[in-house]
């Protein structure tokens, strides 16, 4: 055995040394690239952003090339031969993928590039985005299942196993449908989502109670960041089996209100007066909406209803709370005497008319 052994290693001195220099000279046409692309390729072109987003995998794909055309012209009797040739195209198809989705990743990060989110196009460009990145990852996912049957049907007992499986292909199909029934109604759902627009990247929405920003869009969730930076992971398939709201689906801009109980006695007029004045000099204000409102009347209070409007939900978030603070401090200084309170009357004791009676 040891002598077998041996014999082998002596055999494979000549084909060693060949496929060591097929993969150094792989690697240096790789280094050789990325050197006349740093040095030629600007930083933000088309170009240089594909090779970027695949360079390692460009590198591995270019070695793994050249070994595999070495192992093809060294003698067929050499031991192991068959094995290392089967471990090497094993190793080129995943190499491949890689870079496949390297490029089609890449291709998603042009189309966002050349469709900026100018201040008049960002709806435009928004839509671009959330579109792209849906179907890129969709690409890639394809190509993952192309790259590892291709894995997968170089292995003899796997390619008996297909063709045997073509007759029950139907039962098979029934079955993995059932399985992966979660999974494909999420991808479905996304495909809808990608191309009715319900929510775009950025889109400010309110989900489940929450309060959030559309930070990601995968081919099965949605990561939402919610207010206070923690985030909310969602099927796509909750999306459109549930109503949700979208605070920027056409404009940004917003109305809210600020609500204020006071007593029945305060005047109004110096109130709105002073509501106008704040708006005024509030940079969050868009100058659009502006009303004070009695809205409610109870049996203790009313309460005065601040209606103002902004360019965006936290915008006008900022601008609720100044105005409240403001109005608040107001009242507290000019109309301290109107603060809600609870009413009461006061009566004297009566003295006793007669003498008590005496229980028998």
């Amino acid at each position: 055995m040891q002598q077998m052994i041996q014999d082998a290693l002596v055999a494979w001195v000549d084909a060693a040394g060949l496929a060591l220099l097929a993969i150094i000279a792989g690697l240096l046409v790789y280094k050789a690239l990325v050197y006349l692309i740093g040095r030629f390729a600007e930083s933000a072109s088309v170009g240089r952003i594909f090779f970027d987003a695949a360079a390692r995998a460009i590198g591995v794909s270019l070695a793994l090339i050249a070994l595999s055309s070495v192992l093809h012209t060294v003698p067929e009797e050499l031991p192991w031969l068959a094995e290392i040739r089967h471990g090497t195209t094993l190793l080129l198809i995943i190499a491949l993928t890689w870079t496949a989705v390297g490029f089609t990743s890449a291709i998603g990060d042009v189309i966002v590039k050349l469709n900026p989110a100018y201040e008049n196009e960002w709806k435009r460009a928004r839509k671009v985005e959330t579109q792209t990145r849906f179907l890129v990852r969709c690409l890639n996912i394809v190509i993952v299942l192309v790259g590892t049957g291709a894995a997968l049907m170089t292995f003899d007992s796997v390619r008996q196993i297909g063709t045997s499986l073509l007759a029950s292909a139907g039962i098979g199909g029934i079955i993995l449908g059932f399985a992966a029934r979660p999974v494909l109604s999420n991808l479905l759902a996304g495909m809808q989502i990608a191309l009715t627009q319900p929510f775009r990247i950025d889109d400010a929405m309110f989900v489940q109670g929450e309060w959030c920003w559309v930070e990601e869009v995968t081919a099965t969730y949605v990561v939402l960041r919610v207010w206070d930076l923690r985030r909310l992971v969602v099927p796509l398939q909750w999306f459109i089996e549930n109503p949700f709201q979208n605070w920027s689906r056409n404009t940004a801009d917003q109305i809210g209100s600020t609500l204020i109980w006071a007593d029945y006695g305060i005047p109004i007029e110096p109130l709105r007066e002073e509501f106008y004045r704040l708006l005024e000099a509030a940079s969050e204000w868009d100058g659009s909406t502006g009303t004070v409102q009695v809205v409610e009347a109870g049996e203790k209070a009313i309460q005065i209803r601040f209606l103002m409007s902004a360019k965006n939900s936290t915008t006008l978030w900022n601008l609720r709370c100044s105005i409240r603070e403001d109005m608040i401090a107001f009242i507290q200084k000019q109309f301290p005497q109107y603060l809600p309170r609870y009413r009461g009357q006061l009566e004297e004791p009566q003295e006793p008319t007669g003498q008590a009676s005496v229980l028998p």
